[in-house]
This record gives structure tokens, C-alpha cells and sequence, in this order.
């Protein structure tokens, strides 16, 4: 049959489809090998995760395909975002990806099961374990860049990834794309902390992670590097010439630094003000939630010092005695 015929009203909705064999990843090795030299830092599910990672079976028995999808998140759908100054990652400022794109995949997979229904279809945003750039890449959707990001030529980096496992056995190939990175080293020399090698992000030393993924506090020195980030960092994809190219000035200016204004400020204070209450009920249909409220103003902190707010020193101050953020308040007080 012709699958691109077949298959295309499925995913119209998307920006990018493909399908590739469900079998052990190509990158497999790597990933590995990358666990073992620590480089996932105290995210331990990331090698717990393994075998689901490795045998796509232990997802869906029997799975034999993968569908993979792209879909765009910039320019961010921002209007009730609740930071407009703050420095937050693109994909952030919006309505968060698990449940909406989650739910279009499951519809997805809903008119699958309608035109096949002996076969089984069970979709997957990034909370499932799911190699998922190895997927896109075998699926045609781009190449692994420098940055260690998922890049086509025609729309950038910028999108989320989901996939739907499947138990139907799709015999054409697609093509992989072409890597066209070149000599290009700009994700890698932008990177303020080093974290970036070719293909290969060290999360020890990684904005996102501190400020996401950590339920720790950053090492000094490597705070001191986090340029005004409160939440996330897309430096290694708006500096891309793929992104650069697609999306110009909108791109570049993405790249400028927030300057120090009244609104700035007024947010981090804020932050620092915010009972956990108030903090979830702020980010609630925001991918923020990831990180715990005592994060968010550990993050607050963090931006506070970078800018040299000391009108800030009373509310920081104010923590010096909550849970986890004792050592990060009395390096505040000392840098302001």
C-alpha cells in the first residue's frame, strides 16, 4: 500500500510525520554510555528507564511501528503567561505540552483504532521512557544536531516530539534526513556554563537542568554563570542558523538578555513572596510545575543575585530559615 497516502489524514494537524520500525535504538549505545559517565546528573530515571528505552515492547506488546510527530511551540502562545520579563525557556510560556498534545495524539490514535481495528495504538508525549529524537531521526523528521536537539530544515528546532506506538507492521522506509550542522559550533560556544560538547550535553553543567530538574542547589560557581535564566534555557537553539534563518528577527531578539526593569523586579519579588499555594495556582497550565515552589524561588534568588537587585535582601532574607534554601539565602545576602 502507499503509506504516505495511507496514512497522511491521520496527522494533518501536525507539522511533521513519519513512521519508522520499533526496534532497539541506534543511539542505544550511546545513551549507555552516556549514563555511565554520569552525565544525567541525579536523574536517576534516566537510567532506570533503560529497558523500556531499549525493548519498545515493554511500552505496548507486540508493538512493531512507531508513528512520530512534530509540532511547533513558537512563537509561544503567551497572552496570560504570567512572567512576561523573566527569563523562561520558549516552551514554557504556554499551556503545558503533556495534557494538550497528549490529548491530540490520543484522537490521533482513537481514528487509528477506527480504520484498524485489530491492531493496538498508545500514544506518548515525553513522560513516557522514549528515545524519542532517535525515533524522529529514523523517521525522517531530522537530524541530531550539536546541540543535542531535534533539527529540520524547513521549521528549525523549535517543536515538541510525540509518538504513537503501534502494532501494525509498516513495511516502507523513510529516509533519514541529511545532517546539515556543518562546521557550525555556535550552540556550543554560546553555552554559557560549557555543557555542550558535539551531540553530547552534560547536565551537571546544564542551565535547564539547575533550574528544572535539580532538587538541589547549584554549585557556586556554576550559578554565577546563569546569565539571568529563571526557568529553563533555549540559548543553544535561538543562536541555531536553522532557527535564525526560519524565524530572523524574532529569533535574535530571543537571544538578548532581559534588561533590569521596575517589572522584573516586581516579579521575582513576587516569587519570593508566593505561598506554594499561590506558586502551583500561577504555573498550573504551565510546564513550570516541574519544578517544586521552594525551587521557583531558589530560582528567584538566583536571578536576584545576577541582576544585584539589594532592594530584594529583606524578602530573600525572609527564607533564610524554610527548607532547602538556607545556603542559597545566605550567599544572597553575602553577594547583595
Amino acid at each position: 500500500m502507499n503509506e504516505i497516502n495511507e496514512f497522511a489524514p491521520f496527522f494533518k494537524n501536525y507539522d511533521h510525520f513519519g513512521w519508522t520500525k520499533l526496534e532497539t535504538p541506534l543511539n542505544m549505545a550511546i545513551y549507555k554510555s552516556w549514563i555511565a559517565q554520569h552525565m544525567n546528573a541525579d536523574m536517576g530515571y534516566l537510567e532506570r528507564h533503560i529497558p523500556q528505552k531499549e525493548n519498545p515492547e515493554l511500552l505496548l506488546p507486540k508493538a512493531q511501528s512507531a508513528f512520530v510527530i512534530a509540532k511547533s511551540y513558537f512563537p509561544p502562545k503567551d497572552e496570560n503567561f504570567p512572567l512576561k520579563n523573566l527569563r523562561v525557556a520558549l516552551y514554557a510560556k504556554q499551556d503545558d505540552y503533556h495534557f494538550w498534545l497528549q490529548d491530540e495524539l490520543n484522537q490521533t490514535c482513537h481514528e487509528l483504532k477506527e480504520k484498524y481495528p485489530e491492531h493496538e495504538f498508545v500514544a506518548f508525549t515525553d513522560s513516557k521512557p522514549v528515545l524519542e529524537r532517535d525515533l524522529a531521526y529514523r523517521a525522517g523528521l531530522g537530524w541530531v544536531g550539536k546541540n543535542t536537539c531535534l533539527l529540520n530544515e524547513k521549521t528549525g528546532s523549535l517543536f515538541f516530539i510525540g509518538e504513537i506506538y503501534t502494532t501494525l507492521s509498516i513495511q516502507a522506509k523513510l529516509d533519514p534526513h541529511a545532517d546539515r550542522c556543518g562546521t557550525c559550533t555556535r550552540c556550543i560556544d554560546i553555552c554559557p556554563t560549557g555543557a555542550l560538547e558535539p551531540r553530547r550535553l552534560d547536565a551537571n553543567k546544564c542551565i535547564s537542568y539547575w533550574t528544572i530538574e535539580s532538587k538541589k542547589i547549584a554549585p557556586v560557581d556554576l550559578r554565577n554563570q546563569f546569565e539571568g535564566w529563571y526557568y529553563g534555557c533555549d540559548l543553544c537553539q535561538t543562536v541555531c542558523p536553522w532557527n535564525q534563518k526560519i524565524y530572523k528577527t524574532e529569533m535574535k531578539k530571543e537571544l538578548e538578555k532581559p534588561p533590569l526593569t521596575p517589572e522584573l523586579a516586581k516579579e521575582i519579588l513576587m516569587i519570593l513572596r508566593a505561598t506554594p499555594a499561590e506558586i502551583k495556582d500561577m504555573f498550573k497550565t504551565t510546564p513550570m510545575l516541574r519544578a517544586k515552589p521552594w525551587a521557583h524561588k531558589r530560582n528567584a534568588i538566583t536571578v536576584a543575585v545576577h541582576y544585584k537587585i539589594s532592594s530584594l535582601k529583606e524578602e530573600i532574607a525572609a527564607l533564610k530559615d524554610e527548607e532547602n534554601l538556607t545556603d542559597i539565602v545566605q550567599w544572597a545576602l553575602e553577594q547583595l
